[in-house]
């Protein structure tokens, strides 16, 4: 199969998750844990990237993250194309950082 940047994608999970009670910390720390266990990274506070070889990769990655949403809260799924995400311009204060590394791994499932 012919990879490129447009049909390499990355997904992006952000979320804004109630932690008034212990149980909504419980859901909030499972719903966390679980982004990591299927490769996720932390991008930024509440934001997790995972990057994925094909579209259909990426739907089924999307497809796993609802079924790990908690019953409250706000989540926000996205898809952005290899291209996309290169472009990105990431900035701590005035000060220009390096984006995260361009993930060069064969995915086997």
């Amino acid at each position: 199969m012919n990879y490129n940047a447009y049909s390499i994608l990355w997904v992006w999970v952000m979320f804004d998750l109630p932690t008034e009670t212990k149980f909504d910390v419980k859901q909030y720390a499972k719903f966390r844990k679980n982004l990591l266990r299927l490769g996720f990274d932390l991008l930024q506070y509440s934001i997790y990237v995972k990057h994925c070889s094909s579209r259909f990769k990426a739907v089924e990655c999307v497809q796993r993250v609802k079924t790990l949403m908690p019953l409250k809260g706000h989540i926000i799924l996205l898809t952005l194309t290899d291209k996309q995400f290169g472009m990105l311009q990431m900035y701590r204060g005035k000060m220009k950082v390096k984006r995260p590394p361009i993930v060069q791994q064969l995915e086997l499932f």
